[in-house]
């Protein structure tokens, strides 16, 4: 285990509790609707004109809806964590619950030869990258196996 201090790359995203991490969004007062990230001036539904909102935990499991992977190294404010630079994949998931789409890296040694539209993954918080202090976390999906249904 490393003695840096786990923080959030981005603050007030998600959770960061690796037993039950969560996207962190809202829900729209008025309609329902569900945005992520928060939502704080005006509803995303283009037939509300809804402006209060609750804090949502959205659902940690979804399907893929779309995959692709990362083949070169993305330019700054990007931190690479292996030199050289070894290809990523990422992947648009459509939540269970919400039916909304996030976009997000898929764990470690997961390869697109792996992924298939459909395919039904869970959030983690993994780390993103680190320096001589700190663990930066992000969430990440990774692949249900069967067992875990």
């Amino acid at each position: 285990m490393s003695d840096k201090t786990r923080v959030p790359a981005v603050e007030g995203w998600f959770t960061t509790d690796p037993d039950r991490p969560a996207l962190l969004g809202t829900r729209c007062a008025s309609c329902g609707t569900y945005s992520f990230p928060r939502e704080t001036s005006f509803c995303k539904n283009p037939d509300c004109t809804g402006r209060d909102f609750e804090e949502v935990e959205l659902s940690r499991r979804g399907t893929i809806w779309s995959y692709t992977n990362a083949c070169y190294q993305p330019p700054p404010p990007y931190v690479p964590t292996t030199d050289p630079f070894e290809p990523f994949s990422l992947a648009a998931v459509e939540l269970a619950e919400e039916k909304m789409v996030v976009l997000g890296q898929l764990v470690a040694g997961v390869r697109l030869e792996d992924l298939t539209v459909g395919t039904e993954v869970d959030l983690v918080v993994d780390t993103l990258f680190e320096d001589d202090e700190h663990e930066y976390l992000v969430w990440k999906w990774r692949p249900v196996t069967e067992g875990a249904r």
